[in-house]
């Protein structure tokens, strides 16, 4: 069944959440950079979460009451997805924009088609179709022309910066959690879900949290910018966004949203251009070039 030409409210709601995940990248470069009391990449995402996780229980309490979420599966299920999502990828984002830039992150993080075709073929008996691995291949050839700075002679010495290779690592952790959620989903409904699943990545996360409380590596000033910080990436990059991003595919079908998932990075170039002064480079617009075509490349044969 073909689905009519997305209206102007469907098309606001595929934009808004790649608008809001830029906007992520650039507030966390920003809180990183050292001029913020709030320097813990760490720190930062559990207190995202935390905000997050109290919203969500507040609407979770004022739907059904006192009654428990819907769990619809074993706490490990919940374990697994919370480490692999809220533990992990987040904090790993946020431990990247110490030592690289947020076009970089949002750019890299565009690689994540690729990762999803190795992990389905590897572990998941997916060997994914020959378009789908062309299209992988020039988006990883974006990624490169990102990690050389545009210069193909780096590449024979390419050296990694440790926050290009972490955000390689978390998207390596999404695409192993978008393949779990697709293999299987517990069977609740999404406020449930997201709650249960924030929680064990909190959980998961606290202890090395304390530890470099303990250690003296995190250090926390409230202030109106740290609780704008907090109060932006709890309500927009999280929860906002993936409510926007659920509505709309829910509207368009699933193949319409990946296009608008690419406008991340120009968005994100955009914005730490006019915030953070970090304009992007000639280099940047090849790669968003050559990403964006992987992405369409392998949608080709998509119905």
């Amino acid at each position: 069944m073909s689905r009519a030409k997305p209206d102007a409210a469907t098309l606001l709601l595929l934009t808004l959440p790649p608008l809001l995940w830029a906007s992520n990248a650039v507030v966390g470069r920003l809180a990183m950079s050292g001029d913020m009391p709030l320097a813990s990449p760490l720190l930062l995402n559990t207190l995202r979460w935390a905000a997050a996780f109290a919203i969500l229980l507040g609407l979770h309490l004022f739907r059904r009451g006192s009654e428990a979420p819907v769990a619809g599966a074993s706490w490990r299920t919940y374990a697994v997805l919370g480490l692999l999502s809220v533990t992990s990828y987040n904090a790993l984002q946020y431990m990247a924009l110490r030592t690289t830039t947020a076009i970089n992150v949002t750019l890299i993080a565009a690689s994540g088609p690729l990762w999803m075709l190795l992990f389905g073929r590897l572990f998941f008996g997916e060997p994914g179709h020959r378009t789908a691995w062309l299209g992988a291949g020039l988006s990883l050839s974006g990624v490169l022309v990102v990690l050389t700075g545009g210069d193909p002679a780096r590449l024979a010495g390419l050296r990694l910066a440790s926050g290009d290779l972490l955000v390689l690592v978390a998207v390596a952790a999404w695409s192993l959690y978008s393949w779990l959620l697709r293999r299987g989903r517990p069977k609740a409904d999404a406020l449930s879900f997201l709650l249960l699943q924030t929680a064990w990545g909190l959980a998961l996360g606290m202890p090395i949290v304390a530890a470099e409380w303990v250690t003296g590596h995190a250090a926390l000033q409230i202030g109106w910018k740290t609780l704008a910080v907090v109060a932006w990436v709890a309500i927009g990059p999280s929860l906002l966004a993936y409510w926007c991003w659920d509505r709309g595919v829910a509207r368009a079908g699933a193949v319409l949203p990946m296009f608008f998932g690419n406008l991340a990075p120009l968005f994100a170039a955009l914005m730490s251009g006019a915030l953070l002064g970090e304009p992007p480079s000639a280099h940047h617009a090849v790669a968003f070039t050559l990403i964006a075509g992987g992405i369409l490349l392998s949608q080709w044969r998509l119905r």
